[in-house]
């Protein structure tokens, strides 16, 4: 699914320490279509870029931008650009190469020509959506954490916040399971249930639109026996009780999108819930938790 762009585009950026990214990549998620973020190691400042359309979503870019830096403690400074519809699409696709993650998988756009990679799990994401998604840190560290705790044969699986579905494709293609995946935004649903059919996946991934653990189809459906929750540190320890709740004796849960500063908090969330660490992995900047539910 490639988006149409009837007016002209533009590119909003901030460059922020590592302390405040979370809170401004949420805050450009909520005026633009797509996001990414990327780390100068010479300073070891990170610069949030979205692109929108022209004049589009403008308060609410605002709000968010305000909130984030209420939140954060930074004040960054928001700069702009016009891009053109066709050098975005060109510089996602330069961005977006075929990643190869683990030792099952590999995640290419769709702009990628040529036959799969000989031995891999192949998951086909469209770039102009998708953007820089196998790149991430966190998307790394939970399909590497998938493969340490596939010879359990979850049956009950949930991606909570399933963005482009990705998480959830990757469990299916490995398990062969059904997996149910949730977002609070409906245009993530929908471009995950788009992907999932694109790679053969409709039967096996249903994607919904979901508040958390306060929607019904998350009740009906648990205990889970596996659970990724890649959003963010806060979010993670907020919901840690209703997590482990919904978790069902021996179950495991894979908790990222945590820089390596947040990993030790939300771990004693989740420890009082009575969870157990079993495995941490970590990708650049960015840690993955491996957590357990005793029997």
């Amino acid at each position: 699914m490639t988006r149409r762009h009837a007016t002209q585009l533009e590119t909003v950026s901030v460059t922020i320490p590592a302390d405040a990214l979370e809170f401004y990549e949420a805050a450009m998620e909520q005026a633009c279509g797509t996001v990414g973020f990327f780390l100068d190691e010479a300073t070891g400042m990170w610069t949030v870029e979205g692109v929108k359309d022209q004049g589009d979503n403008e308060a609410e870019l605002a709000s968010a931008m305000a909130l984030a830096a209420l939140a954060s403690g930074y004040a960054a400074e928001l700069t702009r650009s016009t891009t053109e519809a066709e050098g975005w699409l060109l510089r996602t696709y330069e961005a977006f190469p075929e990643q190869l993650i683990g030792r099952r998988f590999a995640i290419r756009g769709t702009h990628i020509e040529g036959p799969p990679t000989p031995g891999r799990l192949t998951i086909l994401l469209d770039a102009a959506i998708a953007f820089g998604s196998g790149e991430h840190g966190s998307t790394r560290g939970c399909l590497r954490a998938l493969e340490t705790v596939a010879w359990r044969r979850p049956r009950r699986i949930l991606d909570l916040g399933t963005g482009s579905g990705v998480l959830a494709m990757g469990a299916a293609k490995l398990l062969r399971r059904r997996v149910l995946g949730t977002d609070i935004d409906p245009w993530s649903v929908r471009v995950a249930n788009s992907n999932a059919a694109r790679n053969g996946l409709g039967r096996l991934v249903h994607c919904v639109r979901a508040d958390g653990w306060t929607s019904p189809a998350l009740a009906k459906a648990a205990p889970y026996d596996l659970v990724f929750a890649n959003i963010l540190a806060r979010p993670l320890c907020k919901m840690a009780a209703s997590l482990a709740q919904h978790l069902a004796p021996g179950g495991t849960v894979i908790l990222a999108g945590l820089l390596d500063t947040q990993a030790h908090w939300v771990l004693a969330a989740h420890r009082r819930q009575g969870l157990v660490l079993e495995r941490t992995l970590r990708e650049g900047r960015w840690t993955t938790l491996v957590l357990r539910r005793r029997k």
